[in-house]
């Protein structure tokens, strides 16, 4: 019995030491693998560069027909004849409605008649008044006459005249609103006329920017119809006041359209160029990490030792990235300016940003997208 009691306790001895060897293995691999170092992270990097940047100041707007009205009656009446076509290129003082205009006729000839005998009267008064035969107030009455009369017949010829409505400018006319037979009361449309040849843009800047708008200053206009092309114009007027609700000041730009392209009331993005360029630090706008706390880069720089000399791996340095708070400012075509926080020359990652931290290890892999 004791001989078999002494195995037994071998046995178990034997079992708890190999149970203890193979956990202190285990948990030896398992320190050994988290105090390893960690494989650098690739990511694709560039260099910030300084370049010259012309300030734009961005806004969007409208455009407007430097020449544009809306036709409409001025006078009562039933239309006789439309002279234009729906679309069609107008020339200034062309003839495009006629109402009916019998009733005035007659009455301007009554009118008229009325005039000529106030007019003969008149003139038979003034012999009478040169020979002292009437009294002066007798003349002023027959002046007077004559002067209701002919004021009665120019009114009337005045509303004939409005009778006949005429393209006051060169353009284009819309879409006719009336048709032959139709009756028209004083401020019927009948349709649009745009000079396109050169269309206003009106936009709103914001007050702080007033020291930078002058007139003849470039501008640069896109519309969704033509999303790339830019047409350029120049701002004509600056609105003396800023709009109390808004602190907004109206601007106003032309810019020639002799091909058409431009409609009044398209939506315009602008930018108002800056006439000079200054020196700027420019990187991809996807260098930046955009928070609500503020923006930063990830710069890309040597690892050192101990004795501030770059750590070496297979004769080429160990980098790590630092994250490092910028200050942005202008953006465009993919490109942002970096004011403060970053120095010419130096690397900065433009993707794999999502991997990283400060004194994270990477590597630079330009060749592949990630």
């Amino acid at each position: 019995m004791l001989r078999r009691l002494i195995v037994m306790l071998v046995l178990v001895a034997l079992f708890i030491l190999a149970l203890a060897a193979y956990k202190y293995f285990s948990i030896t691999q398992q320190i050994a693998m988290f105090s390893a170092p960690q494989p650098p992270i690739e990511v694709a990097a560039t260099e910030a560069v300084e370049t010259q940047w012309q300030t734009r100041l961005p806004a969007i707007g409208t455009m407007t027909a430097a020449l544009g009205v809306e036709l409409t009656a001025e006078v009562n009446g039933t239309v006789t004849e439309v002279l234009f076509t729906s679309g069609q290129q107008v020339e200034t003082g062309q003839p495009l409605l006629v109402m009916s205009s019998a009733v005035e006729q007659a009455s301007l000839q009554s009118a008229e008649a009325q005039a000529n005998l106030a007019r003969l009267e008149f003139k038979r008064q003034e012999n009478l008044l040169a020979r002292q035969s009437i009294s002066q107030s007798q003349f002023d009455q027959a002046r007077s006459s004559l002067q209701q009369s002919t004021s009665q017949a120019e009114e009337l010829r005045a509303i004939l005249a409005k009778k006949r409505i005429n393209a006051p400018f060169a353009g284009r006319i819309g879409i006719s609103q009336v048709d032959p037979g139709d009756y028209l009361s004083p401020g019927t449309s009948i349709a649009t006329l745009q000079n396109l040849s050169s269309l206003f843009v009106d936009f709103f800047m914001p007050e702080q920017f007033y020291p930078q708008l002058a007139i003849d200053q470039l501008v640069r206009i896109k519309v969704a119809a033509f999303p790339e092309q830019a047409f350029e114009g120049q701002i004509v007027a600056i609105n003396p006041k800023v709009e109390a609700s808004t602190r907004n000041l109206q601007v106003r730009a032309l810019v020639e359209n002799p091909e058409e392209q431009l409609l009044p009331g398209m939506f315009a993005e602008l930018e108002v160029l800056q006439p000079l360029e200054t020196p700027q630090i420019v990187v991809p706008e996807t260098a930046i990490t955009f928070t609500l706390y503020g923006n930063s880069v990830y710069v890309i720089k040597p690892r050192l030792d101990d004795d501030g000399q770059p750590q070496m791996h297979e004769e080429e340095p160990v980098l790590e990235v630092e994250r490092r708070s910028v200050t942005t400012g202008d953006r465009r075509d993919g490109q942002i300016v970096v004011l403060t926080g970053l120095q010419a020359g130096e690397q900065v990652v433009t993707a794999g940003q999502l991997k990283l931290d400060s004194q994270t290890r990477v590597v630079v892999n330009n060749s592949n997208p990630l």
